[in-house]
């Protein structure tokens, strides 16, 4: 007779995906019944830590568990992809801002009572400068996220990328106990977007059953190096288009160029997730590029807006080609995987 308790088990497990469901659900529903009295389970109910543990399970479950299906596993790779190429935009940006901002700062700090990068720190209160510390600090644990995933320290990687994220929700909470004007709902929405989403993705997907992180095109601390000086130099070179959007969008679009390039030269398929996951990135910036540059369309300076206008055009139609040879190499796969189970 199925108690009550048994078919709350049960209603939960439904989060599983039905592969795994099939497998293991009369096992894990065995093993929570265990030590629980029979008198009292039509009046108990599972625990949140239990809820918590089955919802974590089922992400994991649909990104590339061990014993996945195909559709799970490619699925996996593909938000891992996003994840790592996401964090190392994020992590490039970061310290590009730092260095540029301390060599704009010693410039001008000759013949300053007080260098200039102290101004948003100091004379505010705690409740401002706190604020402002953290806006400018946090934002360099991207760095240590990403050098700690591609050298498969996970835990690490998923401590440094959740704070690191946290200064894109202070344009909500700052007008609430403050005195900050509200941002753009727009660009504030869109860039808290772009934070969050690799953060919670590299949480999710680069699970312990996952495998390790790799970075196609040399080790991880050349393409960060590469990153940097791409992102360092299209400021330098067009200062008049450059927002808090340009450089990342810059480097995507030429780090997103080059992976076409090389998949053109080669003969076989490459993996589909990664030209998705890259489509999705491309996308995500596409759409910061345009929350950034819309509420200054009347007053920005021309040469910012025409920038702007040609990145987003740009990022448009790389997103286009990278979703079409993601179909492709999808086809070309799927294709492989019939001839394969046609001989076998």
């Amino acid at each position: 007779m199925t108690t009550l308790l048994e078919a709350r088990y049960r209603a939960v497990l439904r989060l599983l995906p039905a592969y795994y469901r099939e497998a293991r659900e009369d096992e894990m529903v065995e093993t929570y019944l265990w030590d629980v009295d029979p008198d009292t389970q039509e009046q108990s109910r599972p625990t949140l830590a239990e809820v918590a543990s089955i919802a974590a399970l089922a992400v994991r479950t649909r990104l590339g568990a061990p014993g996945a299906p195909r559709v799970y596993a490619r699925l996996g790779a593909a938000v891992r992809v996003f994840a790592l190429y996401a964090v190392l935009l994020q992590a490039a940006s970061a310290v590009v801002d730092w260095a540029l901002a301390l060599t704009w700062a010693s410039n001008r700090a000759e013949g300053a009572g007080e260098a200039p990068i102290l101004f948003g720190f100091t004379g505010h209160g705690p409740a401002q400068g706190a604020p402002a510390v953290a806006q400018w600090t946090l934002p360099l644990l991207w760095t240590v996220g990403y050098f700690a995933l591609v050298h498969d320290r996970r835990r690490l990687a998923r401590a440094a990328v959740l704070p690191a994220a946290l200064p894109t929700l202070w344009p909500f909470l700052g007008p609430l106990v403050g005195e900050s004007v509200p941002a753009d709902p727009g660009y504030a929405v869109t860039a808290a977007l772009f934070a969050w989403l690799p953060a919670l993705a590299l949480c999710a997907a680069h699970h312990r059953d996952a495998p390790a992180a790799t970075v196609p095109g040399g080790s991880p601390g050349l393409v960060f190096l590469a990153s940097c000086v791409v992102m360092g130099a299209s400021i330098v070179l067009g200062p008049d288009a450059a927002d808090a959007v340009w450089a990342p969008a810059t480097c995507f679009a030429v780090g997103a160029l080059a992976r076409l390039v090389l998949r053109a030269g080669r003969g076989r398929p490459g993996d589909p997730g990664e030209a998705f996951a890259l489509a999705a990135l491309g996308l995500l910036l596409c759409a910061l590029r345009g929350a950034a540059v819309y509420p200054w369309l009347d007053v920005a300076p021309a040469a910012l807006i025409d920038g702007a206008l040609a990145q987003a055009a740009v990022l448009a139609l790389l997103v286009a080609a990278l979703a079409v040879v993601g179909v492709r190499e999808s086809g070309r796969t799927a294709g492989e995987d019939a001839q394969r189970v046609t001989k076998g």
